[in-house]
């Protein structure tokens, strides 16, 4: 497989992953993301703030116990001079060079402990501030996006072009089709029937040759009749043809058709 081939499928499975990517983002998830890792370092820094703090108290403490152990060697001295003991006065007095030079040390580290805690307690305070902002705006941006995600899918409803909505508008559109054939094939049905194109094949609605003649027969003598009427209208008189109508579309009426029952 050549270099080109595989540099193509790498390009397409990144694409594809970073498509699948995109639709399994949430923009709020992520954003509580970042803010609980910025949480977790300001706790981190917090810490760090409660642990200088806590070695500069301890420095503190055996400052404070050399500094009285010197005084107390001191004290030691002027009694001992007071008693005529020069010797014991020497030996004190040694003993408080020695205290003090711990003190000196004691005192250094003691001061660089206090520095780097006022920096890590600035440093703290500035997180802090940053994570309240964050904080902030992290809660703007979620309640934009859920009120454009609202307005999106609101509007897709409206306009159909949702998927769900797509898919109701298809079966509705299907339904109303179906509807139609089937209004469209009765009609045509019952035409059929009506014309004697189509026999009904349940007898039900089926007519024999004599009934089909009794209503041709009545059919012809209402014309008569209601042109009569029409005439009687149109002359300001009276209907007084309407019995020769009457009789004469009896007269006229051809005799029924006879009819042969052969067993």
């Amino acid at each position: 497989m050549s270099d080109g081939i595989m540099k193509r499928m790498g390009l397409i499975f990144r694409s594809k992953a970073n498509k699948a990517l995109d639709r399994a983002e949430d923009p709020r998830e992520t954003l509580d993301y970042s803010y609980q890792k910025q949480l977790e370092l300001l706790q981190k820094v917090r810490r760090g703030v409660a642990d200088v703090a806590t070695s500069r108290k301890r420095l503190e403490l055996q400052l404070t116990q050399l500094q009285q152990q010197s005084s107390k060697y001191e004290d030691q001295g002027r009694k001992a001079l007071s008693l005529g003991r020069e010797d014991l006065a020497r030996e004190a007095l040694s003993r408080k060079a020695n205290l003090q030079s711990q003190i000196t040390d004691l005192e250094t580290q003691y001061q660089a402990l206090q520095a780097e805690e006022e920096k890590l307690t600035l440093a703290s305070q500035r997180l802090q501030a940053k994570v309240d902002a964050f904080r902030t705006k992290k809660e703007t941006i979620k309640a934009t996006y859920t009120a454009a995600q609202a307005q999106t899918r609101i509007a897709e409803s409206f306009s159909g072009i949702s998927e769900e909505m797509g898919d109701v508008g298809l079966a509705i559109q299907r339904a109303e089709d179906k509807t139609a054939q089937m209004q469209a094939r009765a009609g045509a049905i019952d035409e059929l029937l009506a014309s004697g194109a189509l026999d009904d094949a349940s007898g039900l609605g089926r007519k024999d040759d004599i009934e089909a003649e009794l209503e041709r027969v009545a059919g012809g003598s209402d014309v008569e009749l209601e042109l009569a009427r029409m005439k009687a209208e149109l002359t300001g008189g009276t209907p007084a043809s309407q019995p020769q109508a009457i009789e004469q579309g009896k007269d006229d009426t051809p005799p029924p058709p006879t009819i042969n029952y052969q067993k």
